[in-house]
């Protein structure tokens, strides 16, 4: 079972003794100032500073070097002394040091043409939805291989297996698993690593389970076609949002009329915390986060039958309409990234 490595790092700050270096600076001044000038003494009431004194200012005058010079190094703006000036636009500073060119969308690379539409699991506008909680590192990623397809490769996970092995030495690679049931919900995973049978449980906790909705706008939804609300019991945040869509009918006059537009309902269910058990795969069976006796998501071998329930791994609740047991309609795999 993986474990999170606690990392320590130690740094010395480069500043000035003010021990005995100040009072060996000082005695050497006083070795190269030659004869005293009986003149040059201080007036009466005025006395010499003493050789504490002397240390203390000759460390605040380093202390202030250096905070002008660290000041300095970071970059950040400094304050004008022209009092008739406009003061720092700290934002636009941070924006321009830190703003990201905007992404390329996302293409969609392996459906084969003979795929009718209706039997493409992942849209772009929900690969969009799905990029914006993976890692930073993926979001760069704008073009997704499909690896596996049950409408393209038959109903077999030993398959799914087998052509996800060609990433085994990815290493700056994530996964998306795209389900299908058959009343027509459509719910998954992102996936940290390519999906393998192994002895124990692998994978971070950039994994996260997740379900999409897809309304007519034409007429308010009914309360069974939106994904239902958190469960009691569950603590961990949760991600959800809509989106409207264009319509993917023809593109006749009256089009809009038969075809109009359409929302994306998106919600996603992040790692909690609360234990490691993220993927678990075996010959039998893929699953994804665990827990309570429960997993999060399992699949069987022939990808015919699933199970969804509430687990501690992700806090989600059922992702299927059908409750906690459900019937699968399609599977795909996809990669991002190599």
């Amino acid at each position: 079972m993986p474990k999170d490595l606690d990392r320590q790092s130690t740094t010395k700050e480069n500043l000035p003794s003010t021990g005995t270096d100040s009072d060996s600076s000082a005695d050497a001044n006083a070795n190269h100032a030659g004869p005293k000038d009986e003149s040059a003494a201080p007036p009466p009431g005025r006395p010499s500073p003493s050789p504490g004194r002397l240390r203390s200012s000759v460390t605040n005058m380093w202390s202030g070097l250096m905070r002008s010079f660290s000041s300095d190094s970071t970059g950040f703006p400094t304050q004008s002394t022209n009092h008739n000036s406009a003061s720092t636009d700290h934002s636009s500073t941070s924006s321009s040091l830190f703003q990201l060119p905007p992404l390329d969308p996302v293409e969609l690379r392996g459906y084969k043409a003979s795929t009718e539409p209706s039997a493409r699991l992942l849209t772009s506008a929900l690969a969009e939805e799905i990029r914006t909680l993976i890692p930073e590192r993926m979001k760069l990623v704008d073009e997704w291989d499909l690896i596996f397809s049950l409408a393209q490769d038959g109903a077999s996970l030993g398959t799914m297996y087998s052509r996800a092995r060609a990433y085994d030495r990815a290493t700056r690679a994530g996964f998306v698993i795209v389900v299908r049931d058959s009343s027509g919900g459509t719910f998954g995973a992102y996936l940290s690593e390519y999906p393998h049978p192994a002895p124990s449980y692998f994978g971070n906790g950039e994994c996260f389970l997740w379900r999409a909705t897809t309304v007519r706008d034409n007429s308010l939804p009914s309360q069974s076609s939106l994904p239902p609300p958190p469960s009691s019991d569950t603590t961990n945040l949760t991600y959800s949002r809509s989106t409207t869509v264009s319509s993917g009918g023809g593109g006749g006059g009256g089009g809009d009329a038969h075809h109009p537009p359409t929302t994306l309902r998106f919600k996603a269910f992040p790692y909690s915390g609360l234990n490691d058990f993220f993927m678990n795969c075996e010959a039998s069976f893929f699953s994804i986060g665990s827990g309570g006796g429960h997993y999060g998501l399992w699949i069987d071998s022939g990808l015919l039958r699933g199970y969804s329930f509430n687990c501690e791994t992700f806090g989600n609740e059922p992702l299927s309409e059908q409750g906690e047991s459900f019937n699968i309609l399609s599977v795909e795999l996809w990669a991002i990234g190599k």
